[in-house]
């Protein structure tokens, strides 16, 4: 009677557990319908600058709520920029040198930088409705999560195989059909990676994002940054520890629903051709691929739509030259478009060079003297930061196991706002004779280093499972194995890595080297306390210059380091 007992009571749950899954899946459609109908209303009605921040914990699954929407819609404009521009970077010759050059400048701007043009235009486009404000602060999360995610597209573009780019060819692929069978397919390791440390970006930022003077005007956004912000300026650790507590549930939450299912999915891109014994599981994509409900929405929906759009496609492949060419926007059209954005140009510099008139050569010394200060800050964090992020990312990249353990913990201290516990730094430096010139590259450090440690976690991961027996096989030593088989793979995401934790230590400054503290404001010399000054004090002049000038160094780093870093993964270290 027992294994009768077993067998029905196995049947009941085959039968009731997709029921259980479907039900979940409606219930998570329906709360995202609202939630869209809750931002709808809050986003079109009056514009509050100034919202009262009430730091009771009842008020966090609120604020919790407004500031993870700011960060996903942050991260969805991240995603399809980070595939436009890296797709037009990795193929346009004539303007892929200036692409990368620009994308390593926008990158290493701080986020202040961005704020009193970004607030002004968004205010001035909807100037009484709340959505303006919360577009301007949505754009100052753009502007942390986009970059490394552009960086880490183009880098999988320029080291695909050419035996595949070749089996596109013949197949005569038209532009879509190879975005969508093979580049995307390539890339996705890496870009999900870097989704991962764009996304703790964001939360890093978010204190600077929803609460921000801007000249006369102070900004403050419902939110867990504003929050953090308003609990650490007035010193209330008790809810400090609260706003924590809700981010580090949402970290986590995220993870398991969202994080972990998409690296499982993933697995399947890894360009091998022996299966790996050690996969990443999930049991969220389990469920979700068992559905009943989703199956049949994939089968009416998703796939009709899928195989139109293939047909279309294909159909205007197979259309002659003739005709395509009869279709493109004319000559003339196109010089008109060059010589309009060519005057904008001329006009905003000239309009530059008279604001910069307003700078004293003392100043100007100064601010010179900041830059080679900083720029040491951000190269020395860069190297500690790379001393223990290397192994411990291929560590995690080669065991799934320890992967499962140390990606959400990776995760919560990536996210970790460390803007909310610097006071007690700056206190616990201050008591042991330690000055703000050496401590801020402590935060700098805490900025970039997880931009090198994710990227090395997907370049670990998308090592093929045979060149790895093949080193077993060899009885390869250690030596012999990290630098034949574990550098050379890992080389294109440590490049990646490396220019955007460079650009994380470069948008770290501006509060590393500048930070008010209980009615003091602590500052050292260096660029990005001169940056956060003249943001403070709506010094356009100053706030330009330390830009330019920032942006003058990284143009000659790219030149003199990463392009020739660049030109080495793409010709040498490939997968051919």
């Amino acid at each position: 009677m027992r294994p009768r007992f077993t067998l029905s009571r196995q049947l009941a749950m085959e039968r009731t557990w997709p029921l259980f899954i479907d039900v979940s899946v409606a219930a998570a459609l329906l709360a995202g319908f609202y939630a869209v109908l809750w931002i709808a209303r809050f986003w079109f009605s009056a514009a509050i600058p100034e919202v009262t921040i009430h730091l009771r914990p009842s008020s966090l699954p609120l604020y919790a709520f407004y500031s993870s929407v700011r960060i996903f819609i942050a991260y969805a404009l991240s995603l399809v920029f980070a595939i436009a521009y890296g797709y037009t970077a990795a193929y346009n010759k004539r303007l892929e040198a200036l692409l990368i050059a620009t994308l390593d400048i926008l990158q290493s701007i701080p986020v202040l930088s961005f704020l009193p043009g970004v607030m002004l235009a968004m205010m001035s486009l909807f100037p009484s409705r709340q959505l303006g404000i919360e577009m301007g602060a949505i754009l100052l999360i753009f502007t942390g999560e986009v970059w490394n995610m552009a960086f880490s597209f183009y880098t999988s573009l320029k080291s695909i195989p050419r035996e595949l780019m070749e089996a596109c060819e013949i197949n005569r692929f038209s532009r879509w059909q190879r975005l969508f069978e093979l580049e995307l397919p390539y890339a996705a390791i890496g870009l999900i990676w870097n989704s991962i440390v764009s996304v703790a970006n964001g939360w890093f930022f978010l204190m600077v994002c929803e609460m921000f003077p801007v000249g006369s005007r102070n900004f403050r956004l419902p939110g867990l940054g504003s929050y953090l912000q308003t609990a650490a300026s007035k010193g209330d650790f008790r809810a400090v520890a609260w706003g924590l507590l809700a981010m580090i549930l949402i970290i986590v939450l995220t993870d398991q629903l969202l994080w972990r299912p998409l690296i499982a999915w993933s697995d399947k891109f890894k360009f091998e051709t022996l299966e790996s014994e050690q996969r990443v599981t999930s049991p969220v994509l389990h469920a979700l691929r068992n559905s009943r409900m989703l199956a049949s929405l994939s089968r009416r929906t998703f796939r009709p739509m899928s195989e139109w759009f293939y047909t279309t496609v294909a159909d205007r492949r197979r259309e002659p030259r003739a005709r395509r060419t009869e279709s493109r926007p004319g000559a003339a059209a196109w010089t008109a478009a060059g010589l309009a954005l060519l005057g904008f140009v001329a006009f905003a510099a000239f309009d530059s060079l008279h604001l910069l008139r307003q700078i004293h050569g003392s100043e100007f010394l100064t601010l010179l003297a900041g830059a080679g200060l900083t720029f040491a800050r951000v190269n020395v964090s860069l190297l500690l930061a790379s001393l223990w992020t290397i192994p411990v990312g291929v560590a995690i990249g080669f065991q799934p196991r320890l992967a499962h353990v140390l990606q959400p913990i990776a995760q919560i201290a990536a996210s970790f706002p460390a803007t909310a516990l610097f006071p007690l730094i700056l206190i616990g430096l201050e008591s042991v004779g330690i000055s703000l010139g050496l401590g801020s590259v402590a935060l700098m450090l805490l900025a970039a280093q997880w931009y090198i440690l994710f990227n090395v976690i997907a370049g670990a991961q998308a090592i093929p499972s045979e060149l790895r027996e093949i080193a077993t096989l060899f009885r390869f030593s250690r030596v012999q194995c990290w630098t034949t088989v574990i550098l050379p793979g890992i080389f294109p995401f440590l490049i990646t890595g490396l220019i955007t934790a460079s650009g994380g230590a470069w948008n770290a400054s501006i509060v590393a080297e500048y930070f008010h503290l209980h009615g003091r404001t602590l500052m050292t010399l260096g660029l990005g306390a001169q940056i956060s000054a003249a943001s403070d004090h709506a010094n356009y002049a100053v706030l330009l210059a330390g830009t330019m000038i920032m942006a003058l160094m990284v143009v000659t780093v790219n030149r003199l380091v990463w392009r020739p870093l660049y030109r080495l993964a793409e010709t040498k270290y490939r997968l051919d």
